[in-house]
């Protein structure tokens, strides 16, 4: 009896048990079940023909887009299509983020995907045309920057590549290397600025930023951000060469500056030379340059060489009076006296408070007054720091080799000549007229000059007699009598 018994609880143990395990089992199911339902997203199920499911998940995609989370609508687009691979519009819609982004290749077979399910859709075959036409000006955008035609190349990039793919990170880096090259630096400036806030670590926006500023001769701004993309990736090829030829750069600057400061000009010289050779496009840091390397040349009296500087600064910015100043300078230096007095002159009216460029324009004026003058030690031959000795031995000679008495054949010039020789030795001869002449004062009128100048013959000025000791030589006649020292 008592086998039976226990045989019997036994298996009633174990259809409960059993029992128990099925419901378990089945409770567990439709837990997942429910969880499935309730976790993963519907929109992965949307049919053509489940039109509330389908408008959920192309909202969100459109959302994502808007907000440039182009990853996360990929993602759903791709979920979607992978669920059921006949819904059309997936195919639509990731075609045209496909061609936003500018992965071309992609975007057309996803368009020509959805032309097969729905054959003759204008809308479709419009947006496949305009894919076609941004690939091809983007291969032709970058064959124009190739050969340098940026003008030509920035058009296909602006009204044609990224009015069909905006969000084309290429095209984008493209069009600031191409601002960069048309030298539209603040362009560049703004352009790599909506980069960075998309991704405040790109690389390369913050490279062509920090280029722009740098052409900007804003350097410490563009060291920031050379800086800054070096501390991502300290190996950059391209950021490391810009940070540290930057850096060397305003080194030979500033050494260049302090020679200056310490009265070493020979060496200054040097050094702004050096700083310019290496980067010639950088104008508005040579522009500075080329001034510094004129004053010193100026200092150093080499006018000449001080010309050519102050006119390349000239040349990057015409209204840098300064340089005005300084070439005005270094032609006086050079004795031209005109351009001298035309570039002060042009200095004053930019500055009219400015007393130092009056005084230099006064100076400049009063030289072009004294060249215009006749230079009485030039007409004898002499130095500005001749004695009377040498002053007397010169007009003595010039005297006798231009008596008119020994030039019958050309009497006239010999007359004119004559005139001027005893002219210049009255004035240099007489230490009181000599000391008058070299500062400059005119001192000609009253001198008993008749239209050309001074006349030793009379006929209304005064009558000179002039005797040689010994007499004349060779004899002399023609009421010129004889010449006495």
């Amino acid at each position: 009896m008592m086998p039976a018994v226990l045989m019997r609880k036994f298996s009633s143990a174990i259809d409960f048990g059993a029992w128990r395990g099925f419901v378990f089992s089945l409770f567990i199911l439709h837990f997942v079940f429910v969880c499935q339902l309730l976790l993963l997203p519907p929109l992965v199920y949307a049919k053509d023909g489940n039109p509330g499911n389908a408008a959920g998940l192309f909202n969100r995609v459109s959302e994502n887009v808007k907000m440039k989370r182009y990853s996360e609508a990929l993602n759903d687009l791709n979920a979607a299509i992978e669920a059921d691979p006949t819904l059309s519009e997936a195919y639509l819609h990731r075609a045209s983020i496909f061609r936003q982004l500018c992965r071309y290749e992609e975007s057309e077979k996803n368009y020509k995907k959805f032309l097969e399910l729905k054959p003759g859709t204008s809308a479709a075959e419009k947006e496949l045309s305009q894919l076609m036409q941004a690939k091809s000006a983007l291969e032709t955008a970058m064959n124009l920057f190739e050969s340098d035609d940026f003008g030509k190349s920035l058009d296909y990039i602006e009204k044609v590549v990224l009015v069909f793919s905006p969000a084309c990170s290429k095209a984008k880096l493209l069009k600031v290397k191409l601002l960069l090259a048309v030298k539209d630096y603040s362009g560049a400036i703004a352009e790599t600025g909506y980069m960075l806030k998309e991704d405040e670590n790109n690389l390369e926006a913050l490279l062509f930023r920090g280029r722009a500023y740098y052409y900007l001769a804003d350097h410490d701004v563009a060291l920031r951000h050379f800086q800054k993309g070096l501390r991502l990736d300290p190996e950059h090829g391209e950021l490391k060469k810009a940070y540290f030829g930057l850096k060397n750069l305003l080194k030979k600057t500033k050494s260049a500056e302090d020679n200056v400061n310490k009265g070493k000009l020979r060496l200054a010289v040097e050094e702004f030379k050096a700083a310019l050779v290496m980067d010639p496009n950088h104008s508005a840091h040579n522009v500075h340059l080329h001034l510094g390397l004129c004053k010193a040349l100026v200092k150093l009296g080499r006018g000449k060489d001080a010309l050519g500087s102050c006119t390349e600064a000239l040349n990057f910015d015409e209204e840098l009076i300064e340089a005005l100043v300084q070439r005005g300078e270094a032609k006086l230096l050079v004795e031209d006296w005109e351009g001298a007095v035309e570039d002060l002159k042009a200095a004053a009216q930019k500055s009219p408070q400015d007393m130092n460029i009056r005084e230099a324009l006064m100076k400049a004026e009063r030289s072009l007054k004294l060249s215009k003058r006749k230079d009485w030690y030039k007409i004898l031959g002499v130095s500005r720091t001749a004695s009377i000795s040498e002053i007397k031995r010169a007009y003595k000679k010039l005297a006798l080799q231009w008596h008119p008495d020994k030039n019958v054949d050309n009497r006239e010039e010999a007359e004119a000549k004559f005139r001027e020789i005893a002219a210049a030795y009255e004035v240099l001869g007489d230490d009181e007229k000599r000391v008058r002449f070299d500062r400059g004062e005119d001192i000609e009128e009253g001198m008993g000059m008749g239209g050309g100048g001074f006349n030793p013959f009379g006929g209304g000025g005064q009558q000179y007699t002039f005797h040689f000791e010994g007499g004349f030589p060779g004899g002399g006649g023609g009421g010129f009598g004889g010449f006495h020292f």
